[in-house]
């Protein structure tokens, strides 16, 4: 007769969107699940002038004219509640065995299905297609397109989203330094590597051609997120009467941001094309 044993437990991939890379806030004000708004603190340049301009000989010339003034910006995050379900007969399956279930799904899938989300939902909206006229570049000259324009738009460290099947490439090519929890480019950018973003679609929403995928390129990212919540809290209503099933749900609401600049190149995945 075999044995009935300990089930395998599973580990989220250390790299994606809720790694190193991520400021995540447990939050203690519910409300702030309904989504956020703010004043953009750091999204505004910084100009040189010369309060005594001289030309090449030293004579004085006419002072610089009127400095520049940038208004802030307003900005905005929306909440998204990601969830995962147990459902078994009931006469074998306890509420506490279900709640487990539920939990462990949620503990493991949440980064993947927020990930997607931020993809669809975050990046893809607000970038600005950076893909050269000739179209798709290589791995390499993608991620530097994208720092080259995140330096130019905002001046300070960003995040560099990848997919996760780009991760190989990534270091072959030895684009990558790890850091703690976090991988870094050369210039000092962090890197998720997003189970969730093999949805793969750029700014306007269409899947990347095969053998190609898009990169987004964005400022600071921070992840507000609750408490995960059992449903329903105890056990005689996971049941349903007419089948007999025990169904309980494990979910958490997060609200995820990021500001300032969101960017996307679109690269080839091929081994000859560094």
């Amino acid at each position: 007769m075999r044995r009935r044993v300990a089930a395998i437990p599973g580990t989220p991939l250390p790299y994606g969107l809720l790694g190193g890379c991520t400021t995540i806030i447990d939050v203690e004000d519910e409300h702030e699940l309904l989504g956020v708004d703010w004043i953009s603190l750091s999204c505004k340049h910084a100009y040189p002038t010369d309060w005594c301009p001289t030309d090449e000989a030293g004579t004085p010339l006419p002072p610089p004219g009127p400095k520049t003034f940038e208004r802030p910006d307003s900005e905005t995050a929306g909440p998204v509640t990601i969830y995962s379900g147990a459902v078994c007969s009931a006469p074998g399956f306890s509420f506490a065995e279900a709640e487990q279930h539920a939990r462990a799904g949620l503990s493991q899938g949440e980064g993947r299905a927020l990930e997607e989300w931020v993809w669809q939902n975050v990046l893809a909206p607000q970038a600005v297609d950076r893909t050269p006229p000739a179209g798709p570049v290589s791995i390499s000259q993608g991620v530097a397109i994208l720092e080259g324009w995140l330096a130019t738009d905002y001046g300070g460290v960003g995040v560099i989203h990848v997919p996760a099947g780009a991760a190989a490439l990534l270091g072959r090519f030895h684009q990558l330094q790890p850091q703690g929890s976090r991988l870094r480019t050369w210039l000092g950018n962090c890197v998720v590597l997003g189970a969730g973003y093999a949805v793969n679609t750029g700014p306007d929403g269409v899947p990347a051609p095969d053998g190609q995928a898009w990169l987004y390129a964005s400022g600071p990212v921070v992840v507000r997120r609750g408490p995960v919540d059992v449903v329903p809290g105890t056990a005689p209503p996971s049941v349903n009467i007419r089948n007999n099933d025990r169904m309980v749900l494990a979910e958490r609401t997060f609200v995820p941001s990021t500001t300032c600049v969101v960017e996307a190149v679109l690269v080839d995945l091929c081994l000859c094309c560094p």
